[in-house]
């Protein structure tokens, strides 16, 4: 088992931390940056999220 799949099992058993994780740290970034970037912060934070959706389903 190497560490990319010891990766996969953890975020698949918490993705929901996980996601959680990931709006309270697009928060802070999109506090830091203001409103002129903003969405962009929401659209990352999107694909994070998907990308942990990702993993959990393979898991």
């Amino acid at each position: 088992m190497g560490l990319f799949d010891k990766v996969k099992g953890l975020v698949g058993k918490n993705a929901d931390k996980v996601e959680d994780g990931i709006d309270k740290a697009a928060d802070v970034v999109a506090d830091k940056v203001g409103e002129e970037h903003a969405d962009k912060v929401e659209t990352a934070a999107e694909k994070a999220k998907d990308v942990v959706e990702d993993l959990a389903d393979e898991d």
